[in-house]
């Protein structure tokens, strides 16, 4: 079986800094785009940031500049660091692998989820 498993949430102020991690385990072949959605109370699930096996990468407007995502391909994890953390940061933020081949089939995988609180 795969399985992500995320790390790394918690209680913030506004300003700080949180680092979250995303490991994608088991018997693993190959991973596309790796990346981070976040789900407020109330609200859809909204891309945060994604990135490539290559390392391109993409932010939600309302991050860049702020939030950083990089991935270690040997580790199959995907990182987020989070700076200057705000209020509305405030959701359970998601980890995806697009893409994950293993002996199950080609497919993509999603977190549990790991909460992050940011208060004012």
């Amino acid at each position: 079986q795969v399985q992500l498993v995320e790390s790394g949430g918690g209680l913030v102020q506004a300003g700080g800094s949180l680092r979250l991690s995303c490991v994608a385990s088991g018997i693993i072949f190959s991973i596309g785009p790796m990346g981070w959605y976040r789900q407020a109370p109330g609200k859809q699930r909204d891309l945060v940031a994604t990135i490539t096996s290559r390392g391109s990468t993409n932010y939600a407007d309302s991050v860049k500049g702020r939030f950083t995502i990089s991935r270690d391909n040997a580790r199959n994890t995907v990182y987020l660091q989070m700076n200057s953390l705000k209020p509305e940061d405030t959701a359970v933020y998601y980890c995806n692998a697009d893409r994950l081949g293993s002996p199950w089939g080609t497919r993509d995988y999603w977190g549990q989820g790991t909460q992050v609180t940011v208060s004012s």
